[in-house]
């Protein structure tokens, strides 16, 4: 069968290879076309786009490319109604996706959502597009199944794919001594700075995680490089501080860390997965932030303390964040009871969201529908 698969950032490339990793074991005849990255392309698809070039994040940075993704938007329309896949997969990237379901439902393709959008946070009105456009859609959150069914969406949950890749790294892990000889570090305990992976996310929040650590020379800072963003941004940023880059390993500086700084999304999850406690941050534009305390309606933004339903970690939100990440770090490192109750509680996300094979079970259960 033809698959096209649409992600727009890194962690949506993350799942798309592993989602086309297992449709091409189901599936000896896949075919598959792609907007995502480096990681799907490794798959074997036609790479049509890549994700740097359509994360755009916040209101703000969104009216500035309104045009290229209005572009964007019409190429992908186009070329699905040239190649006529049997199904369009949709990661996440709400914004756009939606847009592309319904193009595709007015014109007969059937659509898969994989990574629902995060419309219990904001935007709640996209619930009525999935409803209307999206032929079935595939949680991974457990908290999700319940709401979407409460506004009338049936879906599909297999537990959390990052569970897959987790399982995957296990058996190529580095010890301690082995990561730090590989890159040239030095055998004081690590803090992992993981900034985002998107250039203004980057821009915004490292400068704070350094000038919150910059006395803390007990340990060393590495951080976890985004794939899609060159060493000259970070050394940039990092000017003439001790501080080191490292890239595609971000998975061995986690199970090597003591403490974790991390800019909300994903990793969230991943580094509590990892066991390392940590703060989390963000900050964005002024203009963004103001509209989005307007529309934003959740209690909290890491997705660690969304599945508990409770604060696992501190969350650090736009303003004085370097004198509050110092603070909290210092807690996890110096308050062994503060960091033993989060450990307990990371144990538990982990029970909540699975066992590995999620990929594969999503796409037999994709395979089963299309057929």
């Amino acid at each position: 069968m033809k698959y096209y698969i649409i992600a727009g950032e890194a962690s949506g490339d993350l799942h798309g290879s592993n989602l086309m990793k297992s449709l091409k074991q189901a599936d000896v005849n896949a075919e598959f076309r792609i907007v995502g990255g480096d990681l799907m392309k490794a798959q074997g698809g036609v790479l049509l786009k890549h994700y740097r070039d359509m994360a755009f994040m916040g209101i703000v940075d969104v009216l500035l490319n309104i045009r290229t993704i209005a572009k964007n938007l019409r190429f992908c329309k186009n070329d699905i109604s040239v190649w006529r896949p049997d199904v369009v997969i949709l990661i996440d990237y709400a914004g756009f996706n939606l847009k592309i379901a319904e193009y595709c439902k007015i014109n007969g393709v059937k659509i898969f959502f994989y990574i629902a959008p995060k419309v219990w946070a904001w935007q709640e009105s996209r619930v009525k597009k999935l409803k209307k456009y999206v032929d079935k859609l595939f949680v991974i959150f457990p908290f999700e199944v319940e709401y979407f069914k409460k506004h009338g969406i049936e879906v599909e949950y297999f537990g959390n794919p990052l569970n897959d890749e987790i399982a995957l790294f296990q058996n190529k892990k580095l010890d301690f001594n082995s990561f730090t000889s590989n890159n040239q570090l030095d055998q004081r305990p690590i803090i992992a700075l993981l900034a985002g992976s998107r250039k203004h996310e980057i821009e915004r929040c490292l400068p704070e995680m350094l000038l919150a650590l910059e006395n803390f020379d007990n340990y060393q800072l590495i951080i976890a490089g985004a794939p899609s963003i060159p060493q000259e941004m970070y050394n940039k940023i990092i000017d003439k501080k001790p501080v080191k880059v490292v890239y595609n390993q971000t998975y061995n500086l986690l199970s090597n860390a003591t403490a974790a700084v991390v800019t909300s999304g994903t990793a969230t999850l991943e580094t509590a997965l990892f066991k390392v406690p940590e703060v989390v941050v963000f900050k964005t534009g002024p203009i963004t932030y103001a509209i989005g305390k307007l529309i934003v309606h959740i209690r909290f933004f890491s997705l660690v303390n969304i599945i508990m339903g409770k604060e696992v970690v501190k969350e650090l939100l736009q303003k004085n964040l370097a004198k509050d990440i110092k603070v909290e770090i210092q807690n996890i490192l110096n308050n062994n009871e503060y960091r033993s109750l989060m450990l307990t509680d990371f144990n538990k996300i982990e029970e909540m969201l699975g066992n590995s094979g999620v990929s594969d079970r999503i796409a037999n259960k994709m395979i089963e529908l299309l057929k």
